[in-house]
């Protein structure tokens, strides 16, 4: 079965080396970025560490850092960085004609 997407928003709505947060069903969030080089990614909202608002961090390369504790948790894979561990969950995202799409599954565990 082919994933379904959700339109979440323009790219140009979310600043390079930036973020959005976007609420989704059942009040979780979702941090949907974009990179110095336009790439777009998207995570829950939570830093592993201490469920700080990584949409509030600072965005460089392909990471973000946890505005709290200065965690950097890597774009690509929800993973800390260094030495510290743990992970966010990552959100599968496309961009289609200048729109950014999560899937919907992902959006639904979410609120679960």
């Amino acid at each position: 079965m082919m994933p379904q997407w959700i339109d979440v928003g323009a790219v140009e709505e979310v600043p390079l080396r930036g973020s959005r947060a976007i609420k989704v069903a059942g009040g979780e969030e979702i941090a949907v970025f974009r990179t110095g080089s336009g790439q777009i990614y998207a995570l829950i909202n939570r830093c592993p560490h201490k469920n700080g608002p990584l949409s509030q961090g600072i965005v460089h390369g392909d990471s973000v850092t946890c505005p709290l504790h200065s965690w950097v948790i890597s774009l690509v894979t929800g993973e800390a960085q260094g030495t510290d561990k743990g992970c966010t969950p990552t959100i599968p995202v496309e961009v289609h004609s200048g729109r950014i799409m999560i899937e919907r599954a992902a959006a639904l565990r979410l609120a679960a």
